[in-house]
């Protein structure tokens, strides 16, 4: 059975495990190795999640990670972007757990923790051709908005109502 908890310091070894496979798994087609392995580097690494499980506020709410038997099987946060907005920063599944509902589950808490921050609308950024992601957001209500060029790569960005 999955329970979503909010992260601490003994989950920052999976959170990174399952962030650095999801991205190899849902990029690697999309991104160049060099790049990925920048940006898995940057984000992804046990420092900087230790320092992100040990603090939230608006503006991070910190992470929560889906777990079954002890095990880090999915790991999702966001903040609030303004007053209103909440954005959903990273929310990713171990591979092999994908449509299980685990993503739902929590994206579901990410939610509800924006709306008691008095989140109304929510917003996420979904890399071109992302074909894990995008059929996902777009299930859960989110539409498309505009792209955004960085680093040579597109991106697409979606808002829903909450």
């Amino acid at each position: 059975m999955i329970h979503i908890y909010k992260a601490n310091s003994t989950h920052v070894d999976g959170i990174s495990k399952v962030c650095t496979d999801a991205n190899w798994a849902t990029y690697s087609g999309i991104y160049t190795k060099e790049y990925l392995e920048k940006i898995i580097q940057e984000y992804y690494n046990p420092e900087r999640i230790q320092s992100e499980v040990s603090s939230s506020s608006k503006g991070w709410g910190g992470y929560f990670v889906a777990i079954e038997d002890d095990e880090v099987v999915g790991a999702g946060g966001g903040g609030l972007i303004s007053d209103t907005a909440g954005e959903i920063y990273v929310l990713y599944l171990s591979p092999d757990r994908r449509n299980e509902g685990i993503g739902s589950l929590l994206l579901d808490t990410i939610t509800t923790q924006q709306k008691e921050f008095g989140a109304t609308e929510q917003w996420i950024s979904v890399q071109k051709g992302n074909q894990k992601g995008i059929p996902f957001y777009e299930a859960k209500g989110f539409e498309f908005q505009y792209e955004e060029e960085e680093d040579g790569y597109t991106s697409c960005r979606y808002k829903r109502e909450i």
